[in-house]
């Protein structure tokens, strides 16, 4: 089973050097993928809007944090979990995750979601009511950008007329795109457009069954090989204020390791350990982060293996 580490923004406290060390022990402990997740802004609680989580939490740029982890470490796969795709131009994040891949040798998985912030898209001038359309039209031209010597796509939302974009990332136009979300229109998508799911809300194995199953009769419908997905589970959600109960998960190792089990019996291929949660739980520097990262790589490993 793979693991993966959703990386902690709240390491920049202890500088670039911080983030640096703790990207790079992540690789060297063993993990196989270092992601990051994506937020530009986050709104204040006022009436009206769904205030999930502190506007004031601190979240480092998905890509520039993704940039500056290529440059230290030679191995490790990088990827996003998820970037909220409808609220960036699609032919800049081509560019973007193109650059990334082609500068660290092949190693970038795009995780994409549509988003769940009105308040976001608002700041950044882009339609919350169409996210995902948006998405769907979006993929096909990040696909087009990476693939295409002369990218000619003429959409609904986006339009791309003799178009080039140099050089192409290593991976090509198959540059592994994953998607998040557990609702039905999320399920066709990841069917149709994705290379895998990247779950966060699965809690017993029969909803497990039903998602992994409407994702591959999507697959079938759209013409694509269901078994060629890859599954990725979260082992648990990011805490909400006031959770102190989840803010503690990390804390029990046994815990930990039953849910992963849980997870490869359910058919997850992958597992992805939040470090921000891990600091949450008590790991509050960088050097305690990684200490508890190993503990649980070690455990896990015994656990599921590699």
């Amino acid at each position: 089973m793979k693991l993966a580490v959703e990386f902690p923004s709240v390491s920049y406290r202890e500088g670039p050097a911080g983030v640096g060390r703790l990207a790079h022990a992540i690789e060297h402990i063993g993990y196989d993928q270092l992601d990051i997740f994506d937020h530009v802004v986050m709104g204040f609680p006022i009436e009206g809007r769904d205030g999930r989580y502190p506007a004031k939490m601190p979240i480092l740029e998905a890509l520039m944090t993704l940039s500056y982890a290529a440059a230290l470490t030679p191995t490790i796969g990088l990827g996003t979990e998820v970037l909220v795709l409808p609220q960036r131009q699609p032919v800049l994040v081509a560019k973007q995750v193109s650059t990334l891949d082609t500068l660290s040798g092949g190693r970038v998985r795009l995780g994409v979601g549509i988003g769940w912030q009105p308040s976001e898209f608002e700041a950044l001038s882009e339609n919350f009511h169409t996210r995902g359309k948006r998405t769907d039209e979006a993929i096909e031209l990040l696909r087009a950008c990476w693939r295409d010597e002369q990218i000619d796509h003429h959409g609904h939302y986006y339009t791309s007329v003799a178009m080039g974009m140099e050089p192409k990332p290593p991976q090509g136009g198959n540059l592994p795109i994953w998607i998040g979300g557990s609702s039905d229109a999320a399920f066709r998508r990841i069917g149709k457009y994705g290379d895998g799911w990247l779950s966060s809300q699965v809690s017993d194995a029969d909803a497990a069954k039903r998602a992994i199953d409407a994702i591959k009769a999507a697959a079938s419908a759209a013409g694509r090989d269901p078994e060629a997905l890859g599954w990725q589970g979260q082992i648990a959600p990011p805490p909400r204020p006031g959770d102190t109960a989840a803010k503690m998960y990390y804390a029990d190792l046994d815990r930990v390791a039953k849910r992963v089990v849980d997870l490869k019996s359910m058919g997850f291929g992958w597992a992805a350990v939040n470090a921000t949660a891990v600091f949450q739980s008590g790991a509050r520097s960088v050097e305690a982060m990684i200490e508890t990262l190993g503990k649980i790589h070690d455990r896990l490993r015994r656990e599921v293996g590699r």
